[in-house]
């Protein structure tokens, strides 16, 4: 059952937010959408954080935009895996995001003009400061978990590591404590596809009226790639050929080929490049046990969460040994971990779909929560 139609809220922040970069970023907003009641005590909150091209959008659907389902519809909403009958979710749109949250789209107030390549880089730890400020505005001193996927993950993690007494679960999902060198050049070659771009123009294409469409749609195809597995690939595509024939050109011949072209077209009509260059550079900084000398089990000794991980077999972006590293880390601490490795064959894209195993883990993770609630309420 969805939610329904729901609708975005956004909140004011007049007080300038530090930033890791050394700066700060002053009267920001930031867009965010709420599902379920909150509890009494506000004991029943659930954050989840979003991946890349995502949003403040989880769940249900728009009055006026009926076809714009949550992201994570598939798990958040009543009678779910994250039951909206009984917790009260959060998502919030990240800073620099090109979907309601002050970015690079936005004006900057000390020139009156679109911030474009001027806004601040931003780290993973910027926006769980961010999230933290939003939290403290409506209430909310602990969250029963903080939850995401792939970035979101990371953002889990951070805000076990950077609030640890704000949150009872982490639950972190096809994530990683780092990105890999491969990770690193995959975003870097998505970022030169932008910046080589004509219609880039230093970040100021807004003033000349265009869209660097070229290289956003070779930065899509060439992410979609890293989020599908090769079985997956081949499954859906093969080596299918679009009209049964070869056409000894360069246009398109593989199924394949439409496919990713489709998926790039599409990217370059919604998301701001800015926002992806900010967003893949987050992903490329990310590494809280760099200021432990690389050492993420001393990274993760302040942490007081009970933790979920969960990766899949097939996910080679950020595969299963990856999410190994962090319950290890987490195990010789002595912390309170559950993790499952689950073979599905959709690659990193699994997170966002249905398995019903993966569906089952979170839903049977949470009726735990809940149940700690229950009882804390009953005292």
């Amino acid at each position: 059952m969805s939610i329904g139609i729901v609708s975005p809220q956004i909140m004011h922040f007049p007080e300038p937010l530090p930033l890791k970069n050394g700066t700060a970023l002053a009267d920001y907003v930031l867009m965010y959408e709420t599902y379920g009641t909150l509890n009494a005590d506000k004991s029943n909150a659930v954050l989840v954080c979003h991946a890349l091209n995502a949003s403040h959008h989880v769940a249900g659907v728009y009055k006026d935009d009926p076809d714009n389902v949550g992201w994570w519809d598939n798990m958040v909403g009543p009678g779910k895996s994250l039951d909206t009958d009984k917790f009260f979710v959060i998502g919030v749109n990240n800073l620099g995001s090109c979907f309601g949250s002050t970015g690079p789209m936005h004006t900057n107030p000390a020139t009156g003009k679109p911030y474009g390549a001027s806004f601040p880089v931003v780290t993973v730890e910027d926006w769980v400061n961010a999230q933290a400020r939003l939290a403290d505005q409506l209430g909310i001193v602990q969250f029963a978990a903080v939850m995401g996927g792939s970035l979101g993950g990371m953002q889990a993690l951070a805000w076990s590591i950077m609030y640890p007494d704000r949150l009872r679960h982490c639950v972190v999902i096809a994530s990683t404590p780092k990105l890999s060198a491969q990770n690193i050049a995959f975003n870097d070659v998505a970022r030169q596809a932008i910046l080589t771009d004509p219609d880039y123009h230093g970040g100021d294409f807004y003033a000349h009226g265009v869209v660097p469409k070229n290289g956003l749609r070779v930065a899509r195809m060439v992410g979609h790639i890293t989020y599908l597995s090769d079985d997956d690939m081949a499954e859906k595509f093969g080596r299918d050929l679009r009209s049964g024939e070869y056409q000894f050109g360069y246009g398109v011949d593989f199924e394949i080929e439409s496919y990713l072209r489709y998926q790039g077209d599409k990217f370059s009509t919604y998301f701001d490049a800015n926002t992806y260059l900010l967003i893949t550079k987050a992903l490329d900084y990310f590494d809280p046990a760099r200021d432990f000398g690389g050492d993420l089990r001393k990274a993760l000794a302040g942490t007081k969460a009970q933790f979920l991980l969960a990766s899949f077999t097939t996910d080679w972006r950020f595969s299963p040994e990856r999410t190994r590293e962090i319950v290890q880390a987490l195990v010789s601490n002595k912390r309170r971990v559950s993790y499952a490795e689950i073979d599905a064959p959709h690659g990193h894209d699994a997170f966002l779909l249905d398995d019903a195993r993966y569906m089952k883990l979170l839903r049977e993770y949470y009726q735990r929560v809940w149940a700690e609630i229950a009882m804390e309420e009953s005292v």
